[in-house]
């Protein structure tokens, strides 16, 4: 978003039109919602800058609930801001944490510093784009502890905070950085805070794994399915021998398993009735091993991240499937048995196999009614392809 535009957006004729909008829900009736407000007299300038933030209203509502109606954003801000529901996570540690005053060190569109401010915590929100730092006053205006300031991180005067929050701006304006040094502000300068704050920062889940701190408290999080993010905590933020953390919010609420460091693997054993795939956020923490222990399951093949057992168990930290049939991983005898049993709509997940399951799932020439879920995977080693079905939440147990 350029300033003129959120110039435009932020008079009092701006704001209210755009209140004044519908749910944005398809841009097939764009045509026909331009010409009326021009023909209602709006510049283009305005009609742009509304229609545009009411997209992103919209988008954001899968992040944010209702609250996106009342919010501003920009592109890049919505797709890397917090989750509210894991903001509202992130900002319950500083508060057990007993710290007043906390200072959000590259806010982007300021979802964690609202979090942080509806504790009633102090929090100073700091952003070095000037567009991004102007939405942030906007959306955190109805809390009177927050404000906002438009620096570099690295510059922002820390005399008398007593919390860190980062989340380095990972992307340009064209592509996804991939060298941390080049992050704003760079992992480099958030490590070097976290040395003296009690600290906590965001990150994308596929880091490197070796870059993350020995004292740290790693913590990866899902959400409905989605592993969102890496989140490192040090200092008093950090919880006592707790290193290793996969928490997954979903409708059955939130659920984490913990560990002071990676599990070792569960044994390996032959194919049994039931298969449980861990959730991501489980084998990106290295905690499947705990989570086969605990469901009284093992692993069907070596490093590969499915589990087996005779029994389905109810869990949020793995998906069961039942399994209806076990073959080679042989791509004409598999079109031949989904052909038999009419399975024309299949859902395809592979582990430990190089196959591409768009292009697999063409070769296949699926047609018939019945659906089902086909598993290629190693099982003792050996290319193999699992016809099973996946069961229910409900029906595990």
């Amino acid at each position: 978003m350029e300033s003129n535009e959120l110039r435009e957006l932020l008079s009092s004729d701006g704001l209210r039109l755009l209140d004044s909008l519908p749910a944005y829900e398809s841009s097939a009736d764009i045509v026909r919602t331009v010409a009326e407000l021009r023909a209602a007299g709006h510049s283009p300038g305005l009609v742009a800058a509304v229609l545009s933030q009411a997209k992103l209203r919209g988008r954001a509502h899968a992040k944010f609930g209702s609250f996106a109606d009342r919010m501003l954003f920009t592109e890049a801000g919505l797709e890397q801001a917090t989750r509210l529901s894991v903001a509202a996570l992130h900002a319950g540690r500083f508060h057990r944490a007993g710290l007043n005053w906390i200072a959000d060190l590259g806010c982007g569109i300021g979802t964690d510093a609202l979090a942080i401010a509806a504790l009633d915590l102090e929090v100073t929100a700091v952003e070095r784009d000037e567009v991004t730092a102007a939405i942030a006053a906007y959306n955190l205006a109805p809390w009177s502890n927050a404000r906002v300031e438009h620096t570099e991180a690295e510059t922002f005067d820390l005399a008398g905070v007593d919390g860190i929050y980062l989340d380095p701006a990972r992307r340009s304006a064209s592509k996804r950085l991939t060298n941390p040094a080049d992050w704003t502000p760079s992992l480099t300068f958030a490590f070097g805070l976290a040395d003296h704050y009690p600290a906590g920062i965001k990150l994308g889940p596929g880091i490197d794994r070796d870059l993350i701190p020995h004292e740290a408290e790693a913590q990866w999080i899902t959400v409905d399915h989605d592993v969102v993010e890496l989140g490192l905590w040090f200092g008093a933020l950090a919880r006592d021998g707790v290193r290793r953390a996969a928490l997954v919010v979903g409708s059955h609420g939130v659920a984490e398993m913990t560990a002071a460091g990676d599990s070792e693997d569960a044994e390996i054993a032959s194919l049994r009735e039931f298969v449980y795939e861990p959730d991501g956020s489980i084998i990106r923490s290295r905690l499947i091993g705990d989570l086969a222990r605990t469901l009284g399951t093992h692993m069907v093949s070596d490093s590969i991240a499915w589990m087996t057992a005779d029994d389905a168990v109810e869990t949020p930290f793995a998906t069961c499937f039942r399994v209806i049939e076990q073959f080679p991983l042989d791509e004409r005898l598999l079109k031949r048995e989904l052909a038999a049993r009419g399975i024309g709509t299949l859902e395809i997940k592979k582990r430990g196999v190089d196959i591409d399951p768009p292009e697999f799932r063409k070769k296949l020439s699926l047609k018939g009614a019945a659906s089902a879920t086909l598993i290629l995977t190693r099982v003792a080693g050996k290319r193999t392809a699992l016809l099973a079905e996946r069961l229910p939440q409900q029906a595990a147990g």
